[in-house]
């Protein structure tokens, strides 16, 4: 990685629709165009296995995407997919026997036939492939971007309804079948049925809490798989969207997310105080060429430049030169509000780091709010009821400016953030010299 010339992952935007393989080949493509920006430490591998120290641990990827990226039923579902693999394969072989793998051949329905009876076998579809395939001749209904609900949806009507009736998961199943025009029953008697029930009921199912962005064609197949079969592969088309699209997309955001250790208030703040500074040097330039002061005092110039720049190269990349200067990084908003004595003891001072012990206590005291998201069978990833969001608006402009701060503890992070400030240095030297000696060089004028 070159000093001057390091670059943080760029930023992947969102491709508009229903996820597909087809833009998850785009993310793809676009990431692997900056793979060199991402180490292997902080790599998809490590950050999913929970291998990276904070913040780029697998808590801090899931705080990612549910408050800030808001789609963290992608990295849910993929979390409850690897365990339920295992499971399956840890399975006896007998159970395992009752529900063979899934392939595209078996996937193939007839047409024209009763529409509740089960679709014919591969060995079958054989003599007339033709005449076998799903039936998506359905208009597609509308499809809302991945983490919120409809606009005629109430969320907590919805969610206050599944602790207040006795509506089954199975009954959501049957429910998604007959939208995706499924009609017949999934063979209950094979393993696990109850368990892909409610992965269907929250994950699945339009409308579901959780619901995955998938379009009508894509959600009709899985759906189709899973009334045969509870093998895993009946999530293959499914696990290469999720998986593309945490991979090409949700990571490379979430390290370049990780890199900031300033929130978006003092980032604000620095880049305008950076502004200030070099105006500050313009001006001060200006009325020492027009004094008849002598011109060496024009130095003095070259410390505002330096400084407005430098500060500004780094808040341009989400840095804070000061905050950086003990490794340390600004809390979240959905951090910063603790019960326990070792926050509050900390309230008069903005500028205060918690101590690793405070870390530690503040993580148990927020690991039961934050850590319903990491539930596969939680509610919606809605949190606009947390009682942080509220406290966070009252807060005054000032302390969101300068919150308390938090060691960086994972080294990859502190490497490439040192990488970063050293890189702002060295472009604000390269301009601040040349300009400096260009404003010394000018004659003076003794207007003033």
């Amino acid at each position: 990685m070159s000093l001057l010339f390091y670059r943080r992952p760029d930023f992947v935007a969102k491709l508009p629709g229903p996820m597909n393989l087809t833009q998850c080949q785009i993310y793809v493509e676009r990431t692997q165009k900056h793979r060199r920006a991402i180490p292997p430490e902080l790599s998809f591998e490590n950050v999913i296995q929970n291998k990276a120290l904070p913040p780029c641990t697998l808590q801090d990827f899931m705080d990612y995407l549910v408050y800030v990226s808001h789609d963290a039923e992608n990295l849910q579902f993929w979390i409850w997919l690897q365990a339920y693999t295992r499971k399956f394969y840890a399975s006896p072989p007998a159970e395992q026997a009752l529900s063979p793998p899934w392939s595209a051949v078996e996937g193939l329905q007839p047409t024209g036939n009763d529409p509740n009876q089960p679709p014919r076998t591969a060995e079958k579809a054989k003599f007339g492939a033709s005449q076998y395939e799903i039936n998506f001749d359905q208009q597609d209904p509308p499809v809302t971007p991945a983490g919120h609900m409809s606009p005629q949806f109430d969320k907590q009507s919805f969610i206050s309804g599944i602790a207040n009736t006795t509506r089954t998961a199975a009954e959501s199943v049957e429910d998604a079948n007959a939208q995706a025009g499924l009609k017949w029953q999934s063979f209950t008697i094979q393993p696990h049925r109850s368990e892909i029930n409610r992965v269907i009921s929250h994950y699945l199912a339009p409308n579901s809490p959780r619901e995955l962005n998938l379009s009508h064609k894509t959600r009709a197949a899985v759906l189709h798989a899973l009334q045969h079969t509870t093998h895993p592969s009946a999530f293959s088309l499914v696990r290469d969207i999720v998986e593309g699209t945490l991979r090409g997309q949700s990571h490379p955001n979430f390290v370049r997310w990780s890199i900031c250790n300033g929130n978006k208030p003092r980032v604000l703040f620095v880049r305008n105080a950076s502004i200030a500074h070099v105006v500050g040097g313009f001006l001060l330039a200006i009325l020492l060429i027009l004094s008849s002061a002598s011109r060496w005092w024009r130095l003095f110039c070259f410390p505002l430049f330096f400084l407005g720049l430098s500060a500004g190269v780094a808040a341009y990349k989400g840095l804070c030169v000061i905050v950086h200067t003990g490794h340390n990084r600004n809390l979240r908003p959905w951090e910063q509000f603790g019960d326990g004595a070792s926050l509050n003891s900390f309230d008069n001072d903005d500028e205060a780091t918690l101590s690793t012990d405070d870390v530690y206590s503040m993580s148990n005291r927020s690991g039961e709010k934050r850590g319903m998201f990491m539930d596969t069978f939680g509610t919606s990833n809605s949190y606009d009821h947390e009682p942080w969001v509220e406290r966070y608006k009252k807060k005054p402009l000032l302390r969101r400016i300068f919150p308390k701060n938090m060691w960086v503890q994972d080294e990859t992070i502190r490497i490439l953030q040192d990488r970063i400030v050293w890189q702002s240095h060295a472009w604000s030297a390269m301009i601040s010299v040349p300009l400096t000696v260009l404003i010394v060089a000018l004659p003076k004028t003794g207007v003033l």
